[in-house]
């Protein structure tokens, strides 16, 4: 059943969790384990977790002997060949305690473009599920070209999310909630709830961002979720460190209304109308 508000993530069946880069790499590298912490919470409650993790690239780069992130798609593919085998590892020491085992799943566009690869992405996605394993899934940024990349992992959760049939979507951003201009400027306001369809031209969520780790920003996890929403799924954007909250159901975020007249199909991930 299709999470109607943030309440119904707690229990729902089936939630899928993306997160940037910029808030488990580098510095940021210890909050894997509250992350995962989380995680564990929603999945020994019976929900099935699917994690969308960015920080391949980012967390390959040091060991590249990178101060910055590189630019050229040669480089990003050998910083992410690196860094993947790391970011899956460090999951994986996480989530030992609790006996959960991470499947590690790399996408690119055209994974979920081709109706067989799609079709196979979700035959071994349902299996890992089945089995209780935690599918982390990221960008496949060794072998992506800038024409087929996704250009940011909230389009991959959201796409994701359609997949498999997810009953919400949560993204993970560095701030609490989305707000109607830049939160550092004057005038800015939160917004607690988007209702489906509703106009959102008069807000100010800015431009991509590219910064030393990733790329994202408010106006990808806009159009992410609103794309999720689209096919009757839930969506809340909230903080990192906000993620055990979130996945309580508890009144945090901003929560994207899914549409109530569309149902995403678990076995095929075409959305239904009506």
């Amino acid at each position: 059943m299709s999470a109607r508000d943030r309440g119904d993530i707690r229990t729902a069946r089936r939630v899928v969790v993306k997160v940037g880069s910029s808030s488990i790499s580098g510095d940021n590298a210890h909050k894997i384990r509250p992350l995962v912490d989380a995680l564990a919470a929603a999945h020994g409650r019976g929900t099935e977790v699917v994690l969308v993790s960015s920080g391949a690239i980012a967390t390959g780069m040091p060991f590249l002997l990178l101060d910055e992130r590189p630019t050229d798609l040669a480089t990003q593919q050998a910083a992410a060949a690196v860094g993947q085998n790391i970011l899956i590892y460090r999951y994986q020491e996480a989530l030992r305690p609790f006996r959960i085992v991470a499947g590690q799943v790399l996408l690119t566009a055209g994974d979920l473009e081709n109706p067989t690869h799609r079709e196979n992405a979700r035959r071994a996605m349902e299996r890992l599920l089945g089995l209780r394993i935690l599918p982390v899934v990221n960008e496949n940024d060794t072998v992506a070209t800038h024409e087929i990349r996704f250009g940011d992992n909230d389009r991959l959760a959201a796409l994701v999310a359609q997949l498999i049939g997810a009953d919400a979507l949560v993204l993970l951003s560095d701030i609490e909630c989305l707000y109607t201009r830049p939160p550092d400027e004057p005038g800015a306001l939160p917004i607690p709830q988007v209702a489906y369809g509703e106009d959102l031209h008069g807000f100010e969520f800015g431009s991509v961002v590219v910064n030393s780790v990733g790329t994202g920003g408010a106006a990808t996890k806009v159009s992410a979720a609103r794309l999720a929403a689209a096919s009757g799924i839930g969506v809340l954007v909230t903080s990192a460190d906000l993620v055990g909250e979130a996945l309580a159901g508890e009144e945090i975020g901003t929560w994207f209304e899914p549409n109530p007249v569309a149902a995403t199909s678990p076995m095929t991930g075409a959305t239904r109308i009506g």
